[in-house]
């Protein structure tokens, strides 16, 4: 235990022992020294503080200070009435000091001074003590999803979000506890009346009765040393009470209370000028005394005189500090270093369309592409990085584009102020409006003016806002080009994510039997094909199984997406049934005997008569299917599946290609068409 802390410990008992143990004159005045000095020192902590958190001792301090005052009452009160009125020379001193040979003006000085404290700061403290607790803990929801909104988004990292969340949380206890808190000082207002009134008619009563003193002599005795132990402890209690309304009033600053005040009363040189100038005209009133005002609005004039000046100093000062800064800046090496970085996903902005991430201006697109993020990892299991959004004044005005590596992947153009309506079936079009393309999936639409959305919602349009539009356009990117955001170092930190709950799996896999570039492979093949790698538990116990037989990491992801075959059937096939195309089994028969194993892995190589062949048939079932409102399916052997959707991934790149052995057995296949060559 350390020695600081044995000295606390026995300060509280101490305290405590104050009730209980007669003190004579001479500890009694150190004691009430002691007092003082705390409470003047409290004073000036918050005055110095420049967020309450910065004080969260307060609350228990403000107990023990109570209650340490309290003790040194009952104190002078036991020598007050025991020793003849003698309570020591503090006590002695301030009786006569602001009696100073009237007993009345001493008695309506302690009224006012106690009424003082009472009534106006500690009433004041309690209030505004009890209305920020109650809006601290109901803004603590909303702290709390603007802190995970910055993690997500990439602004703060998780040492500084666990931070922010500590000091939230420690902000409402801290509230909270001074709601309670001052309670101690409204409750040490009461008692120090109290024990005035005791100490008064107790010193009347033992004067008169006891010590056989005359009623005049009674009290120039016992209330003189009434009064001045009432104003010991009523004084360092305002002290305190004042330290506790400034602590629960201050709001956050950079600076401390006395440069708040320097600048925010005295940092406006034109509001110095007109109130001197205003103390100077009622100087000119007849029967005001001209030299206050006069020396007043003099002095505030040659304040905001000063002020003025400085102020222009100090701009001045910047300025030459700028241009120096420029000047180094130019001199210095440059530094190509941060040019190499290419961000893994990001987007550029015209200068139009840069409201849309402007909160001040009520955009939105921040928080939906932390929503976007948030449901990759939900849906496909893979972590997003960070959306880079900055402006590009050299694009388009109505222009964005959306990069992954710093190469260009995707780009529309979008209307400020307007919705883009996409025609139903029963849209009635006759309302006014710029033909164009939905950008993410290049259906027919038309840009309609805010003032006519009434009237296209009446015509059967369905409108989407310009943030819905650029935000669905991102997540169709993440789907089809998401597996080229997975690297190495993405993979590590799903496996140490997983290493929590199954480290035996990770440790007897990863590098033992598949290294981490394989693995990544594996799973860039599966978000590929739009196959969650959510389940990384399967994927790592298939791999596990099959990568000692094999290092071909397409064999290996057909062997995972066999073993994954519920989650493939409950994400491409709905409702129990598959509306399917298959290959005739002479086809398939030919991609098999025309694989070619290679070291790098295995191709197929057809005619062209035969592919041409192949591609047109399979056209021509998409579009059957497609007039009919189904979604294509193709369902091969497993050992064509791969192959087939190599081959026709430049033809139709979201074309769904699934092996039987991919499908649950409850699964009811229909066989709409087939491919012959």
């Amino acid at each position: 235990m350390k020695k600081g802390d044995i000295l606390v410990y026995f300060a509280l008992l101490g305290v405590v022992l104050l009730v209980i143990v007669p003190l004579n004159t001479v500890a009694l005045d150190f004691f009430l020294i002691i007092s003082i000095t705390l409470s003047i020192i409290i004073l000036i902590t918050s005055l110095y503080i420049t967020e309450p958190l910065q004080f969260s001792v307060f609350p228990s301090l403000l107990l023990i200070i109570t209650l340490f005052r309290l003790g040194l009452n009952i104190a002078a009160t036991k020598l007050i009435l025991s020793n003849a009125g003698n309570a020591g020379k503090v006590i002695s001193t301030f009786g006569h000091f602001v009696v100073g040979g009237n007993l009345v003006v001493g008695i309506i000085v302690y009224i006012i001074i106690v009424a003082m404290q009472f009534i106006v700061i500690t009433k004041g403290s309690e209030r505004v003590a009890e209305v920020s607790a109650r809006f601290t803990l109901d803004a603590m929801p909303g702290k709390q999803m603007a802190i995970d909104a910055d993690l997500n988004s990439g602004v703060i990292d998780d040492k500084e979000a666990k931070i922010r969340r500590r000091n939230v949380q420690r902000e409402a206890d801290f509230y909270g506890s001074m709601d309670g808190a001052s309670k101690f000082v409204k409750g040490d207002s009461i008692l120090g009346i109290i024990i005035t009134l005791v100490n008064f008619v107790g010193g009347i009563i033992i004067g008169i009765v006891i010590e056989g003193m005359d009623f005049n002599e009674v009290i120039g005795v016992f209330a003189l040393a009434t009064i001045g132990d009432g104003l010991v402890s009523q004084i360092p209690a305002l002290l305190v009470s004042t330290a506790t309304g400034i602590t629960v009033t201050r709001a956050a600053s950079d600076e401390n209370m006395a440069n708040d005040l320097k600048k925010q009363l005295f940092g406006q040189p034109m509001v110095i000028f007109v109130a001197g100038i205003m103390l100077l005209l009622i100087s000119l009133i007849p029967g005001m005394p001209k030299i206050p005002f006069i020396v007043l609005g003099g002095g505030l004039l040659a304040l905001g005189a000063y002020e003025n000046k400085a102020i222009k100093m100090n701009k001045v000062k910047k300025e030459a500090a700028k241009e120096e800064k420029e000047t180094k800046e130019k001199r210095k090496p440059e530094d190509f270093n941060a040019l190499l970085y290419v961000d893994p996903i990001e987007m550029e902005l015209g200068y139009n369309v840069i409201p849309i991430v402007d909160v001040n201006q009520g955009g939105d697109l921040l928080d939906r592409v932390v929503a976007i993020r948030k449901q990759c990892a939900i849906d496909l299991g893979m972590i997003v990085p960070v959306i880079r959004i900055r402006d590009n004044m050299q694009l388009e005005p109505n222009k964005y584009v959306i990069k992954i590596k710093g190469i260009e992947v995707a780009s529309g153009e979008v209307l400020m102020d307007h919705y883009l309506g996409m025609k139903n079936d029963d849209s009635i079009d006759n309302i006014e409006g710029i033909d164009t393309f939905e950008p993410a999936f290049g259906l027919a639409a038309k840009w309609i003016s805010v003032k006519m959305k009434n009237e296209a919602e009446l015509a059967g349009y369905t409108l989407i806002d310009v943030s819905s539009v650029i935000s669905t356009h991102i997540t169709e990117i993440l789907k089809h080009k998401g597996y080229e955001l997975l690297g190495r170092q993405q993979v590590q930190n799903l496996l140490d994510v997983l290493k929590k709950n199954e480290p035996v799996l990770v440790e007897d896999v990863v590098p033992k039997i598949i290294s981490l570039g394989d693995l990544q492979k594996v799973l860039g093949n599966l978000l590929r094909e739009g196959v969650p790698i959510k389940d990384l538990t399967t994927i790592l116990e298939t791999l596990g199984d099959y990568g000692v037989s094999t290092k071909d990491t397409d064999m290996l992801t057909e062997y995972v997406r066999q073993n994954m075959k519920r989650a493939i059937t409950n994400r491409f096939i709905q409702n129990g049934a598959a509306n399917a195309i298959a290959l005739d089994p002479d086809l398939e028969q030919l991609i098999m005997s025309n694989i070619h194993q290679t070291k790098q892995g295995s191709y197929v190589t057809l005619p062209p008569e035969k592919l041409q062949s192949l591609f047109s048939g399979l056209k021509r079932s998409i579009d059957s299917l497609n007039s009919l409102g189904i979604q294509a399916i193709v369902i091969t052997s497993p050992v064509t599946r791969f192959h087939f959707k190599k081959m026709t991934e430049q033809l139709v790149p979201d074309l769904i290609v699934l092996s039987y052995n991919e499908i649950e057995q409850f699964v009811k296949i229909n066989i709409k068409n087939k491919i012959t060559v």
